[in-house]
């Protein structure tokens, strides 16, 4: 047998119900196993091998699951809120209840969120030891300095005293062409709290709209309208699983 698991715990990772749902169902004679009625929780399946059902439908396996998402404005970056809708509620048609947002955004931040249950993974893209860049786009309002450029790229301190790593800034419409407001691509290699408005707080701007465009090798689908999401594809998880042998630091600041 490959991967030996209890029916119970099988039934509630597949969002069955509860545990003690799950059991009950299971005691009442609703769960079969190879078309086979299976009365006691502990039984042993393969999910890999065997066909569970409950009350007549498969119910399908995933071991892992991984989901993009284009996290909209509004929507807290949890597996769970009392007041809002979290990251985890968007992601309908998912089979495991144990999904989690790799990192967070802040409620009025959109764009790429990484939604999965692999632990491994989520601990690569966000140790601070591996450095992975995460990109950006900004609408900033106030004077900004001359030398923003270079005092991002020496590596900014924040009001606080905060030291921060060295980051990227690139200008795609000054305030001229723009606007009010600057259009600006910021590339960062850490996850401070507010850590993107606090850098422009601290050159005396304020950034009016945010929005994570990419991080590490996954670039956000531009198909993707906020609130919707898709499944990754092969070639995004070879590059996540890519990650595993490289040295630290993903890309170039």
């Amino acid at each position: 047998m490959g991967k030996s698991m209890r029916l119970d715990k099988f039934l509630t990772e597949m969002k069955c119900g509860s545990r003690s749902e799950v059991k009950e169902r299971i005691r009442r004679g609703s769960v079969c196993v190879d078309g086979q009625p299976v009365l006691d929780p502990g039984f042993r399946v393969d999910p890999e091998e065997m066909r569970v059902a409950l009350n007549g439908e498969t119910v399908g396996w995933a071991e892992t699951e991984y989901y993009m998402l284009n996290k909209p404005q509004g929507v807290v970056s949890a597996t769970e809120d009392s007041l809002h809708t979290t990251v985890v509620d968007l992601i309908a048609d998912s089979r495991r209840k144990d999904l989690f947002p790799v990192g967070r955004l802040d409620i009025d931040t959109e764009g790429l969120l990484l939604i999965t249950n692999d632990g491994a993974l989520a601990h690569r893209l966000l140790s601070p030891n591996r450095k992975v860049d995460k990109v950006y786009l900004a609408h900033v309002t106030g004077r900004l300095p001359a030398d923003v450029v270079e005092r991002f790229a020496e590596g900014l301190t924040l009001k606080d005293g905060t030291a921060l790593r060295p980051a990227s800034l690139t200008f795609l419409k000054n305030p001229e062409e723009a606007g009010a407001a600057a259009e600006v691509l910021l590339t960062i290699r850490e996850g401070k709290f507010h850590q993107v408005k606090r850098m422009f707080e601290a050159v005396g701007g304020t950034v009016v709209y945010l929005k994570r465009v990419s991080m590490g090798p996954l670039s956000l689908d531009k198909a993707l309208k906020p609130g919707q999401y898709r499944a990754l594809t092969e070639d995004e998880l070879s590059r996540l699983a890519g990650m595993q042998s490289q040295k630290a630091g993903w890309g170039g600041v």
